[in-house]
């Protein structure tokens, strides 16, 4: 009975080492997290809280000067960033190009943002840690 016990723990503790390398060792292909330098005053930055199976969620942030925030869907490999929360302050020398973001696109670790006309305005790079 000791045997058949160690077996199966063994044969557990196998498995479970199995799917943690596997998950550690596959792209990130998530939008789940944070993207652009959050922790950088002046700088674009998007965090995405994804709801239950990711398709759906909220994100928050900053345009390098305003915080911004809302609802996403994500379907067929886009973004929709529906309805934008924004902050009105002017920050002179500031590029808020964030804050007109419409749509997006996930490639590895680059989040591509596009304005409500399709036109690209920019991209931020997932964040490390």
């Amino acid at each position: 009975m000791k045997t058949r016990t160690l077996r199966a723990g063994a044969l557990l503790t196998a498995l479970t080492a199995s799917l943690l390398l596997a998950a550690c060792s596959s792209p990130a292909t998530s939008l789940a997290g944070s993207w652009g330098e959050p922790e950088t005053p002046g700088e674009p930055a998007l965090v995405f809280t994804p709801d239950g199976d990711g398709a759906a969620g909220e994100y928050a942030g900053s345009d390098g000067c305003n915080t911004i925030g809302g609802s996403y869907t994500e379907a067929d490999g886009t973004i929709e960033l529906g309805v934008m929360r924004a902050t009105m302050m002017y920050c002179e020398g500031v590029d808020t190009w964030l804050s007109r973001g419409h749509t997006a696109e996930l490639s590895g670790d680059t989040l591509t943002v596009f304005d409500e006309a399709g036109t690209q305005i920019g991209a931020l790079t997932r964040a490390a840690g």
